[in-house]
């Protein structure tokens, strides 16, 4: 029988690293005068704090990471947090378990082609909105084409500033579905999201405490969150074997929002196993339902209404039909991503159930 790290192996062929900028009970936050991190902020002074603190560290160690580490990388970036009052605490997260004193690597020597997805989402005009998701985006681009040698030409950026592709949840999925098509052995891949993050009620039995995390994309209101089981599906497994992935995630709950199976945070003397990962054979759903039964057993038992909790049921399995065509189909035309192929069915969800700006990215 294989082992876990065998069978990790053989359900994500491809190395996915992700940084995120808190744990998934955690909020993010905002940080206006990004001056005081002393980076290159080529669009004004506001600024997501991980994304900054995290460019604040990169920069210093120069465009050759060689010797900084991912235990350095977070720790340096948790000072930096710390000292302009924030209490985040930056996380890694793994398609492998890594021993976290070797150096972080964005781009391999003799690496291929590089490629770029980046978010970065205000929700202008909307509640919520918030101001520093598009410096964040412009601050990733520059570091990406100035310190790692990525083509502009191979950088597809999604930004809700009348400029770019817009961020909605559609396009979101398109690109990480496109992008695991058009990646090959040895090829470098970045995704950078800065926007509001959430949570919504596990069904599939791999979230220890019962929520899995989302991607809000700027139509949420319509076409509801972007599941963490979903972009495990689309995104990380069918990434090919050879491909380097690096993940910033820059927004509230964001743990492991890509459900990736090691964990590790500033602080750890070591990676953690998430034993509850899920290998796509439904012992996780099939546990959840074991354990519901048993909680309903015991309320019985004790006299409880069994079933006062048959409304929230209802609610997790209820499926909504298929989402409207999106208008902004067809935007990718000139991008580098190839056209958008038949993807797996995602999960549809509700909007959060309070205003984003309640739940994340202080502002």
């Amino acid at each position: 029988m294989p082992s876990f790290n065998e069978k990790v192996l053989q359900t994500i062929p491809a190395e996915v690293f992700m940084i995120s900028s808190s744990s998934d009970t955690q909020q993010s936050n905002e940080a206006y005068n990004t001056s005081g991190f002393e980076l290159p902020n080529p669009a004004g002074k506001a600024g997501g704090a991980c994304t900054s603190a995290l460019l604040q560290v990169l920069y210093e160690n120069g465009h050759n990471l060689d010797k900084l580490s991912w235990t350095d990388a977070l720790t340096a970036m948790r000072t930096q947090l710390k000292e302009m009052g924030y209490e985040q605490l930056p996380q890694l997260s793994s398609s492998r378990w890594i021993d976290v004193n070797r150096p972080l690597t964005i781009v391999p020597k003799g690496s291929g082609r590089r490629r770029a997805i980046v978010v970065g989402i205000n929700y202008v005009g909307q509640k919520g909105e918030l101001k520093a998701c598009h410096n964040d985006a412009n601050n990733v681009l520059k570091y990406l084409i100035e310190a790692q040698g990525f083509d502009p030409s191979q950088i597809l950026i999604l930004m809700d500033d009348g400029k770019h592709t817009e961020p909605t949840r559609r396009n979101i999925e398109d690109a990480f579905v496109r992008m695991t098509q058009y990646s090959q052995p040895g090829d470098v891949v970045w995704v950078s999201f800065s926007g509001h993050g959430g949570r919504a009620v596990d069904i599939s039995g791999d979230e220890d405490d019962g929520y899995d995390e989302t991607l809000i994309p700027l139509d949420f209101m319509k076409h509801g969150q972007i599941i963490d089981d979903d972009i495990l599906d689309m995104f990380v497994k069918p990434m090919k074997k050879g491909v380097n992935v690096t993940v910033l995630m820059d927004c509230c709950h964001s743990g492991t929002v890509l459900d990736l199976p090691y964990t590790y945070s500033s602080g750890d003397q070591k990676m953690r196993t998430e034993k509850n990962f899920d290998f796509g054979d439904g012992k996780n759903a099939t546990n959840a339902k074991k354990q519901k039964e048993m909680e309903k057993a015991e309320r019985k038992a004790a006299g409880e209404n069994s079933d006062s909790d048959d409304e929230g049921d209802k609610k997790k399995k209820k499926k909504v039909k298929e989402k409207e065509e999106d208008p902004n189909e067809g935007l990718y035309d000139q991008s580098p991503i190839p056209p958008p192929q038949p993807r797996p069915p995602t999960r549809d969800l509700p909007p959060p159930p309070t205003p984003p700006n309640q739940c994340c990215r202080i502002l």
